[in-house]
């Protein structure tokens, strides 16, 4: 029934027809008013721009208006609406409404009319990025990036593919029941404590149960605090137990480590494999990135490269990524690796760049249209999307530098979108910072004391990281102990009394 028709070959000046079936639209439409139990099912499948005669667009509008108010929709209680509407007068005035309803052919196959008028919406929909590529191909001019074009078509195609309206998310609280039952029985499997994707630290995991799909995850720290090694070790972390899982034979299904794809926007991919190794191989990293190492530590470096061969961490280094270019190249990740992405990192947020729509050039708009993409990224591809911030100077000049939720950078959007809010906090670096003067023989007896007293107070934290969770949106707040050690920069467990406290 569906009118695709062709460019005639008769005739090279005639224009092709867009892909419509107006027949459908009307036979559709004429069945919704008749019965009105169609159109409460149908009105969740398709949408009035779907509609290629705008007045048929329109009516479906006014019956669904009309139906949410728990009204019904028949020509009769229809009429007043379109009584000075232009489109309408010209097919007739409002007697059109009941013309509609004369075959009553759309009530077997209302379904099916409506599946094609979203396809061929579609259809209509490609053809228009289609132009919109071939318009933007054919300008030369020099402040042209063809990379930056690529990335906005992939874009819109993508969006066309996703426009499936709400009948492909409702699920049944069976289906929903049926899911989180998979995610205990995978916990169950993982030792306990884990239902989502694991961090690599126990105490971490016992906190918020894994990095969940869907969730953002924004770790935020001043600039020193360690953010990027503590990113850098969760990445490892789930990729190597991904690893390791499926070298055992089980699952990718039911392992709780993940795929994941590292988004650097500030450092290098090699800087990054480097901290990699040298957590795996045991080396320090200056030591590697100094070139001081022994022939048997090289060895040792080697052999830890030989066993990281297939560890599923993918690192993209691309400096300036804007939010929609991001966008694109975790689903083309996505689709290389048939879905089985688990996680993406992207260190940080504020080195992303927003549609530049804003033209005014008003940052903190920038900024909330970048957190909203990021937790649509999480939802759209349905995992956790870690993202690293800055925070705001005020937290140095507080004689308490732990972090809050309003020391957030830039935009208050950043906590609103976010799932969890993590902030990274290392005493012992601002006690370095304040170190007295270090004494030497002949100075008097209170620069001995001072000194003292300091080493005292760097010996309690020196190596500790406080690891605050200020936001969780499943689950409640606080904060727990991990141990830092600056020479491989590294995160790990704290051994000693685990104290977790609530975050006030």
């Amino acid at each position: 029934m569906a009118t695709i028709a062709t460019l005639p070959a008769a005739s090279a000046d005639a224009a092709p027809r867009l892909p419509q079936n107006v027949e459908a639209e009307a036979a559709l439409l004429g069945a919704m008013m008749i019965d009105n139990r169609l159109a409460d099912d149908i009105v969740e499948v398709i949408q009035d721009q779907h509609f290629f005669e705008p007045v048929h667009g329109r009516i479906f509008r006014a019956i669904k208006t009309l139906r949410k108010q728990d009204m019904l929709a028949t020509p009769v209680t229809l009429k007043p609406l379109f009584e000075k509407d232009e489109g309408m007068a010209q097919l007739g005035g409002p007697a059109y409404l009941a013309q509609l309803t004369g075959s009553g052919a759309g009530l077997i196959g209302a379904r099916q009319f409506a599946r094609q008028i979203y396809d061929l919406a579609l259809l209509r929909e490609l053809i228009v990025v289609g132009r919109e590529m071939v318009e933007k191909a054919l300008d030369t001019s020099e402040d042209v990036n063809p990379r930056e074009q690529i990335d906005r078509a992939e874009e819109a195609l993508f969006k066309v593919a996703a426009d499936g309206g709400t009948a492909n998310t409702v699920k049944s609280f069976n289906e929903a029941t049926k899911i989180a039952l998979e995610n205990a029985k995978r916990a169950q499997s993982a030792g306990g404590g884990v239902a989502g994707v694991t961090t690599g630290f126990d105490s971490v995991n016992s906190r918020i149960g894994g990095l969940h799909h869907s969730d953002l995850i924004i770790l935020a720290g001043r600039p020193g605090m360690g953010k990027t090694s503590l990113a850098t070790n969760i990445a490892y972390n789930a990729a190597r137990r991904m690893m390791d899982d499926v070298r055992l034979g089980i699952s990718p299904k039911e392992s709780i480590g993940a795929k994941v794809a590292f988004f650097s926007l500030e450092m290098s991919a090699d800087q990054l494999a480097l901290r990699i190794l040298s957590e795996s191989s045991k080396i320090p990293s200056e030591a590697l990135r100094m070139g001081n190492i022994s022939k048997a530590e090289f060895a040792q470096l080697a052999q830890a490269a030989a066993d990281l061969e297939q560890l599923p961490l993918y690192i993209d280094d691309t400096a300036g990524l804007t939010i929609s270019a991001l966008h694109s190249r975790v689903r083309r990740l996505q689709s290389k690796h048939d879905g089985e992405l688990g996680l993406v990192i992207v260190d940080y947020l504020q080195l992303l760049q927003g549609s530049g729509n804003n033209r005014d050039g008003n940052r903190v708009q920038e900024i909330s249209e970048i957190s909203r993409g990021l937790k649509t990224l999480a939802k759209d591809i349905n995992v956790p999307v870690i993202a690293l911030s800055q925070l705001s100077r005020a937290v140095e000049s507080r004689e308490d530098k732990r972090p809050m939720l309003s020391d957030l950078r830039e935009s208050g959007s950043i906590e609103q979108d976010a799932d969890m809010v993590w902030f990274v906090f290392r005493e012992d670096y601002y006690v370095a910072a304040r170190e007295p003067k270090r004494p030497r023989e002949g100075d008097d007896p209170k620069t001995f004391e001072d000194h003292a007293k300091w080493a005292l107070d760097m010996e309690r934290v020196y190596g500790l990281a406080e690891l605050i969770i200020a936001k969780q949106r499943h689950g409640a707040t606080g904060k727990t102990l991990l141990k830092f050690e600056p020479s491989y920069t590294r995160f790990s467990d704290y051994a000693g009394d685990m104290m977790v406290e609530p975050y006030e």
